[in-house]
Parts: C-alpha cells; sequence; structure tokens
C-alpha cells in the first residue's frame, strides 16, 4: 500500500470534485462534500495540512482505495 501524502484541504477537495463530489456548504473551517448516489457526506478539514490518519478515513468514507484516490491528484 501506498505512503499517503500530506495534503491541504483544498488539494483533497479537487481530488474528491474529480471523483463526482461537490461541494455542498462550508461550515467553519470544515468543507461538506456530497455525491448523489451516496448518503454520508464527507467532512473535509480545510487547513493547510490534513493528516494521514483524518485522510485515510475520508477516502475510506467515499469508497475510494488509496491508489485511486493518488491517480486524482
Amino acid at each position: 500500500m501506498p505512503k499517503l501524502p500530506v495534503i491541504s484541504g483544498m488539494k483533497t477537495v479537487k481530488a474528491f470534485q474529480k471523483a463526482g463530489w461537490t461541494v455542498k456548504r462550508q461550515t467553519g473551517s470544515h468543507i461538506i462534500m456530497e455525491k448523489a448516489e451516496y448518503i454520508a457526506t464527507l467532512s473535509v478539514p480545510n487547513h493547510k495540512e490534513i493528516k494521514r490518519g483524518t485522510l485515510k478515513n475520508l477516502i475510506k468514507d467515499a469508497k475510494l482505495t488509496i491508489e485511486e484516490f493518488l491517480d486524482l491528484l
């Protein structure tokens, strides 16, 4: 399994947008994203650096593999 990079919140949002997720709203420093066929939403922290564990959980919630996410970057 490849190691996740430390990236910003905006880079994370752009990668998820390539996967079909859209920005629904922003509440404080968190960007809420949704996708039509999913019940769950993603809450992406809009920070300079997202911790690897948080990023891994977001990828899992989006039903992507780490390899698929890295291809979207």
